[in-house]
């Protein structure tokens, strides 16, 4: 069983139990009647779609908000923004509201972007890396074993560095002997 399907299951069968136990009355039924509901519907959703869809939707969401955020437009809205808060500072006295405003919105804002950005990176450096390997793997005489570098160990990669190191001093130490007989 999927595992979304199986921990929305658990939420529901937590509020039922919520729901049985405690005899809830007014707003608290309320609450457990939606996320009920909610629960229901997003499990109905996750059967009828599957995992590439929603995937599929996050990566274009993504990269448009990877785009946007990246331009003039977005640096310059967040300043509009960030001075509209300045100067509404004397009209609420510089309170402690106030000044909770402005950081709650920068927190929510930055842990979303991190997640966003995070994203974007992640898939700018698999495109990256299948073009690095493709060129290694049309040239001829380059070394082979290098196309799946990004899944070896830390070791392995120290390795394969240190003989690199050592041919590139090799090079070095041919073209400074040729440098020297001319």
């Amino acid at each position: 069983m999927n595992g979304k399907i199986y921990f929305l299951e658990i939420i529901i069968k937590t509020a039922r139990v919520l729901f049985e136990r405690l005899k809830l009355k007014g707003f608290g039924i309320g609450f457990l009647k939606i996320i009920i509901k909610t629960a229901r519907i997003l499990i109905e959703r996750l059967k009828l779609k599957d995992v590439e869809y929603w995937n599929s939707r996050f990566d274009h969401f993504a990269r448009f908000g990877a785009r946007f955020t990246g331009r003039p437009l977005a640096f310059n809205a967040a300043m509009l923004v960030i001075l509209a808060w300045i100067i509404s500072g004397p009209l609420f006295g510089f309170s402690d509201t106030w000044q909770l405003i402005i950081n709650t919105a920068t927190t929510v804002v930055t842990f979303l972007m991190v997640f966003l950005i995070q994203h974007t990176q992640n898939r700018d450096t698999e495109a990256l890396q299948i073009k690095m390997d493709e060129l290694i793997r049309v040239i001829e005489g380059a070394n082979n074993t290098l196309l799946d570098l990004e899944e070896l160990e830390e070791q392995e990669l120290s390795e394969l560095r240190n003989q690199y190191v050592e041919l590139a001093r090799l090079a070095r130490e041919k073209l400074a002997k040729k440098s020297a007989t001319k």
